[in-house]
């Protein structure tokens, strides 16, 4: 039994991570987007890397699977 609430309660953080790391997308997702339109080529590619670090971590998770 206590093998199964492990499970559950493991699974609810990786879903709560899940999200977390979603709106962080969305978020950079903007900031790049705001970065473009103001030629900032510095913001460019701060977002960039952390769009790169945001997909290895959904990816980890099994999001795109």
């Amino acid at each position: 039994m206590k093998q199964v609430v492990k499970m559950v309660r493991k699974s609810d953080i990786e879903k709560q991570y899940t999200l977390m790391l979603q709106l962080e997308l969305d978020y950079e997702l903007a900031t790049l987007f705001d970065a473009m339109q103001q030629h900032n080529e510095k913001d460019i590619e701060k977002s960039k890397k952390r769009l790169a670090e945001i997909h290895k971590e959904l990816e980890v998770l099994h999001v795109y699977a």
